[in-house]
């Protein structure tokens, strides 16, 4: 997030029990040295305050090539590599592609959706692995529908209920749609107390922020019971929440601002404007 001068080009996250530092540059092998051994007496240190012997396990992925570099540094993963956030499980995979299966920055929407739930039908636009609709129905959801174009990415989400153990909860319901091109499927199945929207900041021949984005929101009011909520995602460094805001005011002026969701203090920036982006808005009661 900018915040160490120095290392702006640098992310580091903890997928219990691996660390994965990603560089959005080309480094050398005396970086990666240097930073094994940073890590690795930092790690010395952590586990001599636990009285823990747990071996340091850490994977280098690099960004600045096409397709991202990704390899192991250090100890190892798991090769069921489960991890757990507010008592819920998740699949992720940190050794191939550059989304591991759980965006962590977006905790606090999962928690708000989990402590909100209670009895609602939520609709999960861009579900990806489908970490939102596990946060509802642990909260209480009555019915999930989870919509993504990648068959792959929901086959995981499938997988990540069967690990929940939702057998006695709602129901979740998985589409594997262009929601562009499934507005009528959608509407059909709502309205919907809550609708969560997280898509890519640009995915080619897919989705692209800056001119798609609108298109959505103005589906927004129509799929939505009244007093019904949307969590509105945005993470494009380029685009700051006054554009989220700006487009709600033209395509659906009936949704009111409520509020955007903090990030978790473990994600600092130097600019919250280049960081994710979660903003709360709801539909008034009729």
């Amino acid at each position: 997030g900018g915040s160490f001068p120095g290392c702006e080009y640098l992310t580091l996250d903890w997928f219990s029990p691996v660390w994965v530092l990603t560089s959005f540059k080309d480094v050398s092998d005396t970086d990666l040295n240097r930073w094994h051994d940073a890590l690795h007496s930092r790690w010395s240190q952590l586990l001599t305050d636990r009285k823990d012997d747990e071996q340091l396990n850490w994977v280098y992925q690099c960004r600045a090539t096409s397709p991202p570099t990704t390899k192991l540094m250090s100890g190892e993963v798991p090769s069921q590599h489960i991890v757990t956030e507010m008592g819920n499980q998740y699949l992720v995979h940190v050794m191939r592609g550059q989304n591991h299966g759980l965006f962590l920055d977006m905790s606090y929407g999962r928690a708000w959706l989990q402590q909100h739930a209670q009895n609602w039908k939520v609709l999960n636009l861009f579900s990806y692995t489908c970490a939102f609709s596990i946060s509802a129905l642990a909260g209480g959801a009555k019915e999930v529908v989870n919509v993504d174009m990648s068959k792959g990415a929901l086959k995981i989400g499938q997988k990540n209920h069967d690990l929940n153990k939702f057998s006695d909860a709602g129901v979740a319901r998985f589409l594997g749609h262009n929601i562009f091109k499934s507005w009528g499927k959608i509407k059909k199945m709502g309205p919907y107390d809550a609708v969560v929207v997280d898509p890519p900041s640009y995915q080619k021949g897919s989705f692209v922020a800056e001119k798609d984005y609108i298109k959505l929101i103005r589906r927004l009011p129509t799929l939505l019971l009244p007093g019904g909520y949307v969590l509105l995602c945005l993470n494009a460094p380029e685009l700051d929440s006054q554009f989220l805001q700006s487009q709600v005011t033209e395509a659906a002026p009936e949704l009111q601002f409520v509020k955007r969701l903090d990030n978790p203090p473990s994600f600092p920036v130097a600019d919250p404007e280049k960081a994710l982006k979660v903003l709360l808005y709801q539909l008034p009661m009729q």
